[in-house]
């Protein structure tokens, strides 16, 4: 018996959700995908933007130019450590959003592989 706590039921009512959703056509087929690559293009616009701007203050001097011929390594360094926190906290609602629909898909592929499982079960 499935109680209202029990995750069967909350997988249940996501997929009757998501259905429901997806046949009013707020849902696309290409959904799933949108809010990784989303959340990706956004990651790497926050990475230019940081490496645009760490170049800038190199080139007038206010931050150091590194040692010898490291000036692009240099610059691409300070970006990444600059780019990292500023998505952290600028992009965390991208990220709940891609997370929730992998978390999605995890489930449903659950529920077809238990399914499987049991109707391979039942006939045997």
């Amino acid at each position: 018996m499935l109680h209202w706590g029990s995750t069967s039921t909350h997988v249940a009512y996501v997929n009757i959700a998501y259905a429901r959703k997806r046949e009013k056509g707020t849902v696309s087929a290409s959904a799933k995908s949108s809010a990784a690559i989303k959340y990706t293009g956004l990651r790497l616009a926050v990475f230019a933007g940081c490496f645009v701007l760490v170049a800038v203050l190199v080139q007038f001097g206010i931050l150091p130019k590194g040692l010898g011929d490291s000036n692009f390594v240099w610059v691409v360094l300070l970006a990444l450590v600059l780019s990292a926190p500023l998505s952290f906290v600028l992009l965390r609602k991208q990220r709940d959003a891609m997370s929730e629909q992998i978390v999605d898909g995890v489930d449903r592929a659950k529920d077809r592989l238990h399914a499987n499982r049991t109707r391979e079960d039942g006939i045997a």
